[in-house]
């Protein structure tokens, strides 16, 4: 098992037991304790853990944003599984648009339809699809947020208005029966004119995401066409997706009928 599975696994660990030894580290992954030091050094150094005596904990919540590199580190299966679901709706010939999310790049990485073009202002998406061959990939430009790793300013909103795709693979940060919010009003400005030349609008986020209001809103429930997640949302959520007609896939839930 590679570092970052056993990290991932770790994380999932700490959510239900609230703190682990390294110990149980060893036991678990059948590794030395030099191993389960290393690995807990860079979980702190990434941010994802409190070393303790003998062990780690996790940190308080906040509404930190994490950089997008470290983000990748701690995503979940689900969301991997989300990508890896989206990924299938893409047919071949089909023109799309991905925003820089980390969970729109595990659909970026499952691409396998030919003949597609791709335009995005993620230079991580763009780099995973460079290996590509069936891929034609279209970096859009602009003034590069260096942490979060995407492109933005006039010069992105500008050169979006030369296009209009199929579909448009949008991540969230925050969902609320209020609509979609992002932390960095200069990314939420892309997404919202991304929405404006895609046909079919289609919303990647796992279930943390619910409930969440971020900072700055970029648009209204009723501009999604299908929202893939991997639980239902409360009720309320609910309830404005059925108003605005939102199609609501659930991915990795067995009860997943409405």
């Amino acid at each position: 098992m590679f570092q970052e599975e056993r990290i991932n696994a770790i994380i999932e660990h700490l959510n239900q037991h609230q703190r682990v030894d390294i110990k149980d580290i060893c036991q678990q992954f059948e590794v030395s304790r030099d191993t389960a030091r290393r690995d807990l050094l860079k979980m702190e150094e990434l941010g994802l853990i409190i070393r303790t005596h003998g062990g780690a904990v996790l940190p308080k919540k906040t509404k930190e944003i994490y950089e997008y590199k470290e983000r990748l580190v701690r995503e979940s299966g689900e969301k991997r599984e989300i990508g890896h679901f989206a990924a299938s709706l893409v047919k071949n010939g089909d023109f799309i648009m991905m925003d820089a999310s980390t969970t729109v790049q595990f659909a970026a990485e499952n691409l396998s339809s030919e003949n597609i073009v791709v335009v995005t202002n993620s230079i991580d998406i763009a780099d995973v699809l460079s290996r590509k061959k069936t891929v034609r990939t279209i970096l859009l430009g602009g003034e590069l947020h260096s942490q979060q790793r995407f492109l933005f300013g006039q010069s992105t909103i500008d050169k979006l208005a030369d296009y209009q795709v199929d579909k448009l693979f949008l991540g969230a940060c925050g969902i609320t029966p209020n609509g979609l919010s992002y932390p960095h009003e200069e990314d939420g400005v892309v997404k919202r004119e991304m929405i404006k030349r895609a046909n079919q609008v289609i919303v990647l986020a796992d279930h943390t995401k619910f409930g969440d209001q971020m900072f700055y809103k970029i648009t209204g429930l009723e501009s999604i066409d299908l929202l893939i997640t991997n639980q239902k949302p409360n009720r309320d959520i609910m309830d404005k997706l059925a108003e605005h007609h939102v199609e609501l896939l659930v991915v990795s839930e067995e009860d997943s009928d409405d």
